[in-house]
């Protein structure tokens, strides 16, 4: 059988865009496959601009964690396509893959459909086939169109918090995207909304109001806030005071709330409080904020520094970074950046400005629309940074570590592709 990376180069010739949202090509596959959208376990289905996958990070930790059988389904990956189909718990193998995405492929007969489609797809057909107790489906662009969107009649919904990001497809305002996102929205489906702007929190309430989903709005109908070393959750049955979440940040506080919101509007009992506390603490989720240990690129530092990296990269992730960087006043911090041409560069960089001591701009490893490292520095010099360019990352970390001096902090970010790039490098 064909390994499934040449599998998935095929298929990105099926489609002349990367991108072209709409449901019908799916739902014309997905018919010719059985409908297996409509034999899934009950689905938690998350959409939103930043924080979606953490969300479902935190659920499917806080599930596991009480003994209960998790389907996962996420994007981008990181370093292997196999990781963003989970399958009961495990990242779906290279012959199981090859197998649904050939399958796939024949049921298409060789119809114009996206990538994104096919393996959404594919990964319906492998949750459909085997037992699990919930199947967690975060969307991959937008909402109303994208292709996960097809679940029917989801157990729960959920929107993460909204920015400004993708406009080219969703719209140039936080009303047009978030009217996007609120497209999964299901008449009398529950529906938990993280804390939100106020223009996407009017958009999405016009929407609950006009189909009759249920609303479990930060702020009003649960509540989370630190309390001494954690924080609080209250909602509608559980008040918990909870340790502090394994993924480090002030605004990991606001995902793991709307996890547990979602679990509370879910089955009774699907989870106990003490499920939830060591869900927190046994959560992992790559790239977001992540400290790197042992490897190539931590031993280009001296024992003290320290290596981290993310993969935000728009104006909000940008807040959430600066918000962290904030409290990290005991080294100097330094950036190495590597950006997508289609994101706001400049509104990513500019919070992190009056936190960083240096800039080093790389180019993403081979990132088709990566931008320049000359046209990134530009960016960054143009909202206050102290930029210049590298042609890699271990060469920005080397030219950090000859002008600054032994103990930095060193902050790798503006892309999960560039995040991939270096932990497929770094492992």
């Amino acid at each position: 059988m064909s390994h499934p990376d040449a599998i998935l180069a095929r298929l990105l010739r099926l489609h002349p865009k990367l991108i072209d949202l709409s449901l019908g090509r799916i739902e014309r596959l997905l018919a010719g496959l059985g409908d297996p959208h409509r034999h899934l376990p009950p689905v938690i289905h998350v959409a939103g601009t930043n924080g979606k996958g953490s969300t479902v990070a935190f659920l499917r930790a806080m599930l596991e964690a009480a003994g209960k059988t998790v389907h996962t389904y996420t994007s981008p990956h990181l370093v292997r396509f196999n990781e963003r189909i989970s399958v009961a718990g495990r990242d779906v193998d290279d012959e199981a893959l090859s197998a649904l995405l050939l399958e796939c492929e024949e049921a298409n007969r060789g119809e114009p459909i996206t990538f994104f489609e096919i393996t959404t797809a594919a990964a319906l057909l492998a949750f459909a086939r085997t037992p699990a107790d919930v199947a967690l489906l975060e969307v991959g662009l937008g909402g109303r169109l994208d292709a996960t969107n097809v679940v029917e009649r989801p157990a729960v919904c959920a929107i993460t918090p909204i920015g400004l990001d993708h406009q080219q497809y969703l719209g140039d305002t936080l009303t047009q995207i978030a009217g996007e996102k609120a497209g999964i929205l299901k008449a009398g489906v529950p529906a938990v909304i993280a804390p939100q702007p106020p223009d996407a929190a009017r958009a999405i309430d016009a929407r609950a109001d006009a189909i009759g989903a249920p609303l479990h709005r930060a702020g009003r109908e649960w509540r989370v806030a630190p309390a001494g070393d954690g924080f609080e959750y209250a909602g509608s049955r559980w008040r918990l005071q909870l340790p502090l979440p394994a993924l480090p940040g002030r605004h990991q506080i606001d995902n793991a709330g709307t996890a547990i919101a979602c679990l509370e509007r879910f089955e009774p009992g699907i989870v106990s409080p003490e499920a939830i506390r060591e869900g927190l603490g046994t959560v992992r989720w790559p790239a977001r904020l992540q400290r790197l240990g042992s490897g190539p690129l931590q031993a280009l530092l001296s024992s003290g520094s320290e290596l981290w990296l993310d993969g935000g990269h728009n104006a909000a992730a940008g807040a959430v970074l600066a918000e962290m960087a904030r409290g990290w006043s005991d080294l100097p911090l330094h950036l190495v950046v590597g950006m997508l041409d289609t994101k706001d560069a400049a509104g990513f960089l500019a919070p992190l400005a009056p936190h960083a001591r240096s800039l080093r701009a790389v180019p993403i490893p081979g990132a088709e629309a990566g931008l320049s490292a000359e046209a990134l520095a530009r960016a960054a010099r143009s909202v206050g940074h102290d930029a210049s360019e590298a042609p890699t990352v271990a060469d920005a970390i080397a030219a950090i570590v000859a002008e600054a001096g032994k103990l930095v902090r060193i902050l790798i970010c503006g892309s999960l592709y560039l995040a991939g790039a270096v932990l497929a490098s770094d492992g």
